[in-house]
């Protein structure tokens, strides 16, 4: 998983101050040096890991790493396998199958995949991934909260760029849990990828699937049902593409999961989509949150006239 809070520095590890003389500048020095030090290193010597955590998800405690050989920034993901299956043993078969996907997918908007290893003395699976430095798309509209209504529409694409490559993959891939603290950008380019397929399906040639999961505010009513397919990850896009545009959770008015299920089940749509004054971008999210049959797939969507022209500076702003 990629970077979800800011890295905390240790207070031991903050420089001494230099008031001049050799021995105050090499103390200074060295205490740079051992704030860089690697915590520990992969088998091969190429893959360093250093204290700081990036952030820490339901099964997996995430550190800054870095890529020797390559000379860029990493996520190392390192999860403690003995205590997650004491826990909950599912939770290890997700996580085995989060490592095999990554593995098997590449694709300029889906969270990349290094390498993986078992510390079996530890009992600990490692493996590394590409880094988003920018975070959660959550977090980050979070901290910018005015931006432009092309930049809002190139993170939309984006996001429907990867989950064309999901579900045109063979065999088809349902993320499930798609929602904006599972999309991460890279904000100097604006490069935004998918992470977090632990609770990823494969699914076999009819498409369907059948164990409710995900996370209430995004999940698509047929997803009580248990049997689905791949449009559920279109319901949750559109449920992202509400929160970008209105930095609100859907749903956010229910005080409780059962009052989000009655609403989804019962097709009321959230507050915040009813708010929404942009015809054009209510009219898109109502789309992607129709009833199962007629919602598009991503590769239809990607044809929508809703992202014409955003590559040209006329589509407006956002605050």
């Amino acid at each position: 998983m990629p970077p979800n809070s800011t890295p905390q520095r240790r207070a031991q590890q903050q420089h001494r101050p230099v008031t001049g003389g050799g021995r105050s500048q090499e103390a200074a020095m060295a205490a740079a040096c051992d704030e860089e030090a690697f915590q520990e290193v992969d088998p091969t010597g190429r893959f360093g890991r250093y204290a700081a955590v990036l952030g820490l998800g339901s099964v997996k405690k995430v550190y800054r790493g870095f890529d020797q050989e390559e000379g860029i920034e990493v996520a190392w993901n390192r999860v403690r396998l003995r205590a997650l299956a004491e826990r909950d043993p599912s939770m290890v078969d997700r996580l085995h199958a989060e490592v095999r996907l990554l593995r098997s997918l590449h694709h300029d908007h889906i969270i990349g995949f290094h390498k993986v290893w078992l510390d079996r003395d530890a009992g600990v699976l490692n493996f590394i991934t590409e880094v988003c430095n920018s975070g959660s798309l959550r977090e980050y509209r979070d901290r910018h909260k005015h931006v432009s209504l092309k930049a809002l529409k190139k993170w939309a694409r984006q996001i429907l760029e990867g989950l064309d490559h999901l579900h045109t993959h063979d065999p088809c891939i349902i993320h499930r849990d798609l929602n904006c603290s599972n999309v991460f950008i890279n904000g100097n380019t604006g490069q935004v990828k998918i992470g977090d397929l632990g609770l990823a399906a494969i699914v076999d040639k009819d498409h369907t699937a059948h164990t409710i999961l995900g996370t209430p505010e995004f999940m698509a009513p047929e997803l009580y049902s248990e049997t689905y397919t791949e449009s559920v990850d279109i319901y949750s896009y559109g449920m992202c593409v509400l929160e970008m545009v209105t930095r609100e959770m859907p749903y956010g008015e229910c005080e409780s999961v059962v009052q989000i299920y009655h609403s989804v089940t019962n097709g009321v749509p959230p507050a915040a989509l009813r708010r929404l004054r942009d015809p054009e971008m209510r009219a898109f999210i109502q789309r992607c949150i129709g009833k199962p049959r007629n919602r598009p797939s991503a590769a239809d969507l990607l044809r929508d006239p809703f992202f014409h022209g955003i590559d040209d500076d006329t589509t407006g702003t956002l605050s």
